[in-house]
């Protein structure tokens, strides 16, 4: 069955025209004369039966319908381009599309990139951050390090590491103070990490404490944004040490209080079951678990 789709010509005029609110524009990027974007948009009103800008003697203008329109083929087009230049780069090469959580992914992961790169310089790994499972059948990724349970329908998983987040602040928090106790952390403001709601909840446990306001404060989604939010003031934050080594080590962060958040969760790399077999994955799998084995028995 023929799909429902109008030319890529036409989606290029117009979303470049969109963008510009502008044939003129439009036509000087795209190297075509202005008739020649007129007539594409116009074929493509046509076709969808939809008016998508509404035209003046003063320009163009984006109806609602265009504007809603545009959005959506500019994610599209985007989307294209980036398979286009990921098979033009690949060239018959050896490539893992890897899923990796943000902040393990630039902040444990990258600095030890290199030495898989040396030993496999056959094989590519791109990253793109992704901070909760999916459907490894509705997407192009290979694998995936992400952090829970290892509950992952349809993989193969392997531990890599636990996350043990210590509370966290900037100098100017701690004060003279060695340390912070609980009672004193519960009183200032609690930076929360959206992922995990309760971990402020589970760390005042720990310590025999309920505070009614363990679960408020701003969240933020991603540890680097705890980070960035603790090394300025704005409150205290719980951030496993390994991904803040820097902070720490130049002093914009430091140790509140040494008493670490255990959990059963963890970080593991999934693997779909019908890709075990993939030599490159084998040696990266091989790699990389050896690589957590090594901090961990470092640490």
């Amino acid at each position: 069955m023929r799909r429902k789709i109008p030319s890529t010509a036409a989606l290029i005029s117009f979303e470049a025209a969109a963008r510009h609110e502008s044939f003129t524009k439009a036509a000087q990027e795209l190297s075509l004369t202005q008739g020649a974007v007129c007539r594409q948009i116009a074929s493509l009103e046509e076709f969808l039966s939809v008016e998508l800008f509404r035209r003046s003697r003063r320009g163009v203008k984006l109806t609602e319908a265009g504007l809603s329109y545009s959005r959506r083929i500019a994610t599209q087009l985007d989307a294209v381009e980036r398979d286009t230049l990921s098979v033009m780069g690949q060239q018959g090469a050896n490539v893992i599309e890897l899923a990796v959580v943000p902040t393990f992914g630039t902040q444990w992961l990258l600095p030890r990139l290199k030495d898989f790169q040396k030993q496999h310089p056959e094989v590519t790994v791109n990253l793109t951050n992704r901070t909760r499972p999916f459907l490894f059948a509705d997407t192009s990724f290979d694998a995936a390090i992400y952090f829970g349970d290892a509950d992952w329908s349809g993989t193969q998983s392997h531990r890599l590491m636990g996350e043990h987040p210590v509370p966290v602040c900037s100098p100017a928090i701690l004060g003279n103070h060695q340390q912070l106790n609980a009672e004193t952390i519960a009183e200032l403001p609690l930076l929360q990490q959206t992922t995990r709601p309760y971990a402020w909840r589970q760390w005042f446990n720990s310590q025999q404490m309920s505070i009614p306001r363990d679960m408020t404060g701003p969240r933020y989604e991603l540890f680097s944004m705890l980070a960035q939010a603790a090394m300025h003031d704005m409150g205290i934050a719980l951030i496993p040490a390994f991904l803040i080594q820097r902070e720490l080590a130049e002093k914009r962060l430091v140790i509140a209080n040494p008493q670490a958040l255990t959990s059963i969760k963890a970080y593991y790399l999934m693997i779909p079951e019908r890709k075990v077999e993939s030599a490159s994955l084998r040696a990266f799998r091989d790699w990389l678990v050896n690589q957590a084995n090594s901090y961990n028995l470092g640490k």
